[in-house]
């Protein structure tokens, strides 16, 4: 069938994409069992915790309302932790108590009313469970401690704050959870301080552990300028560390490197609890690792042989465990010892959870990259709703940008088994600019992305200078160029679209969320590139955001991605002369009188991350200049979308808005209502 780009009939609309959104995280062993926690957009976008039975079948453990997410960082944590039984501590978002839970029974709280938790570590020698603490001392998001602290699981501590011991001396801004070693005679962890954020340098803090008191604590490994993303200990008492020190993020054993390679076994510590790697009892290493895409596979420290597992999957998820891990419970492992569980997806699969067999008692013997063990799913296993004949077909791209850096970035042509355009037209597309921006867009199956090649409007996701999986060197291309080298690559990724004749020149979009939705918005405000713009939960004034509107977490992170603000004062400026970016005022609100196209601007109300002020501010600046818009707010909604409403809301109304300005015709949606 011969139609045109943008009105191909789809059966993914926007309510299944919304039911698709989110995926398995935090994945763990309570006994036999493999549990995790999982998206449930359609019972208000909470996360419940699910566990697989002996017989296969799967069960949310917890009902409706219980939502078991973290807020320390604000973006959260490992929440729950559990010990044959089973017993299982977890945090619930509504107060963010920590509370235990035996099956068959009720949720007792376990802490006060106040503090903040994650990563909680069972002590069930010690009948304690061990946290990050975060408590806030005043009014202001920056008012707050963070120590390591130890909860009684007897729940003495749930209305007495004096009942909960703290561990650590409170003497960093940010910690991790600790690990502790195998003989329970020390403990590690992570921290670091303002201004530097934890793919900056961190620092690797290991205490002596006497009648369950952290002693003598001292830095071992790290500092300003290198990154260790993970700590644990291994079986023998070694401590294993991925660092950056390198230029890439590589497994040390005591501060030696175990396999030198030119890519990641690491990642940005967006979250408390990610894993990226797993000791196992026979001294094999699991291991999350790759350059751009993600591998599970199994290290050998003693060759430093890497053997991937088998399977479809080209991206694993940062979270990993592994059976019996003895640091957890303060139980020997059990026999079973050798299953790994992790997240993985493909771009014909979205994630699903997976078990990996190694190879018990021994070390591996494949060579010439043979799998070792069995892979299989054992959880949230991808179903297709819809035939995948509509899935995105991605090609993963390297563009040149400015100065001849290289760009990564994957390109979904516009995909339909039944339609084709007529034979001279081109296709709109879409430039996706990932968040963080300190983050990557994994290559995976997202059907929001399917929701707009199935109806003919192509997208390419770009991992612009700054991302992460392709080493450090690439990371700090963003450095004090925010609002620079991310709007210029996105720029150069979509006119070389143009120019090959893969897109149409007149018909670019820029879309984007939190960081992305900073590009985007900067996008229209500085280049000519794109007709439209969708801008999601975005950040839009540097003076505002840098200055006490968004939380502890990211304060004072526009130090490194813009420039301390003491220094170069003219890149926030108010009024500054707006070229050249690289020294002026770069904030999208105070060029909003430069901004000609249309756009459609996305926002939670609840968002104290990028608050509603961003938007407000920058929609004021914009009065008058009768530029067609239009702002969704939702109620109950913060930093990214989870309410199945909320999100088939803001689908269909960002395809409207590709409708009207790019002359597209896709049957069966309401039409936006752009202001001027």
């Amino acid at each position: 069938m011969e139609l045109a780009f943008g009105s191909w009939p789809s059966p993914i609309d926007a309510a299944l994409a919304a039911a698709h959104d989110g995926h398995p995280e935090y994945v763990g062993f309570v006994g036999d069992e493999v549990w995790w926690t999982e998206p449930r957009p359609a019972e208000g976008g909470r996360r419940t915790l699910v566990r697989r039975l002996a017989d296969g079948r799967e069960e949310s453990v917890l009902p409706a309302p219980w939502n078991v997410r973290s807020r320390v960082i604000e973006y959260g944590g490992q929440p729950w932790a559990g010990a044959a039984g089973p017993l299982v501590v977890f945090v619930d978002f509504a107060d963010q108590r920590l509370y235990r839970y035996e099956p068959g029974g009720e949720p007792r709280p376990l802490t006060p009313a106040g503090p903040r938790w994650a990563e909680p570590r069972m002590r069930l020698d010690a009948g304690e469970v061990w946290c990050v603490m975060e408590e806030f001392t005043g009014d202001a998001p920056t008012d707050v401690r963070r120590v390591l602290a130890a909860v009684p699981l007897d729940g003495s501590a749930a209305e007495d704050r004096d009942a909960v011991r703290e561990l650590s001396d409170g003497r960093h801004r940010f910690v991790t959870g600790p690990r502790i070693s195998p003989d329970g005679r020390r403990a590690a962890w992570l921290a670091w301080d303002h201004p530097r954020m934890p793919w900056d340098g961190t620092e690797l803090v290991v205490a002596e552990v006497a009648d369950g008191v952290f002693r003598a604590a001292r830095t071992v490994a790290g500092g300003p300028e290198e990154s260790i993303a993970q700590v644990d200990w291994a079986p023998d008492g070694s401590l294993l560390y991925a660092s950056d020190r390198s230029g890439w993020w590589n497994l040390y054993r005591d501060g030696r490197p175990l396999c030198p390679r030119e890519e990641e076994f690491g990642g940005p510590l967006w979250k408390l609890g990610h894993r990226w790697f797993a000791p196992l009892e026979n001294g094999l290493i699991a291991v999350v690792h790759g350059r751009g895409a993600t591998a599970l596979g199994i290290l050998d420290p003693e060759t430093g042989e890497v053997v991937d597992a088998a399977g479809p999957w080209t991206e694993f998820a940062p979270t990993l465990a592994a059976h019996g891990e003895r640091s957890e419970v303060g139980v020997p492992p059990s026999e079973g010892w050798g299953r790994i569980v992790a997240v993985g997806a493909s771009p014909r699969t979205a994630y699903e959870v997976v078990e990996l067999d190694a190879v018990p008692h021994a070390r591996t013997t494949s060579r010439g990259g043979a799998p070792v063990g069995r892979a299989r799913v054992v959880g949230a296993a991808h179903e297709n709703s819809v035939d995948p004949a509509y899935y995105p077909e991605p090609h993963i791209r390297t563009f040149t940008g400015p100065a001849g850096r290289e760009i990564h970035a994957h390109v979904y042509p516009p995909h339909h088994p039944a339609c084709v355009a007529p034979g001279d037209e081109l296709p709109p597309y879409v430039v996706w600019a990932h968040g963080g921006p300190t983050s990557r867009a994994p290559l995976v199956l997202d059907l929001a992305i399917a929701y707009f090649t199935s109806r003919g409007i192509g997208v390419a996701e770009v991992n612009y200078g700054g991302s992460t999986g392709y080493g450090r060197a690439y990371r700090d291309r963003l450095r004090e160029q925010w609002g620079v080298v991310d709007v210029e690559d996105c720029a150069a990724v979509a006119l070389a679209l143009a120019d090959e004749g893969t897109a149409d020149r007149d018909r670019l979009a820029i879309r984007g969320g939190s960081a992305g939705g900073w590009t985007a918005a900067a996008s229209l405000a500085t280049t000519d590139v794109y007709a439209c713009g969708t801008i999601i939960y975005p950040i839009l004034d540097l003076t505002g955001w840098g200055s006490g509107e968004t939380h502890d977490f990211e304060s004072q992170y526009l130090e490194s991605l813009v420039g301390p603000l003491a220094e170069v004062p003219a890149r926030y400026a108010v009024g500054a002369p707006p070229r050249p970016l690289r020294h002026w005022g770069r904030s999208p609100a105070e060029h909003a009188d430069r901004i000609t196209a249309p756009f459609l601007l996305l926002q939670g109300l609840d968002d104290v991350i990028c608050p509603p002020a961003q938007c407000e501010r920058f929609l004021a600046r914009l009065e008058g200049r009768r530029v067609p818009h239009a702002y969704i707010a939702f109620e109950g909604e913060g930093h990214g979308f989870r309410r199945a409403d909320t999100m088939i809301r803001a689908l269909e109304a960002e395809l409207s808005l590709y409708a009207q300005v790019f002359g597209l015709h896709p049957p069966g949606v309401d039409t936006l209502e752009l202001r001027t």
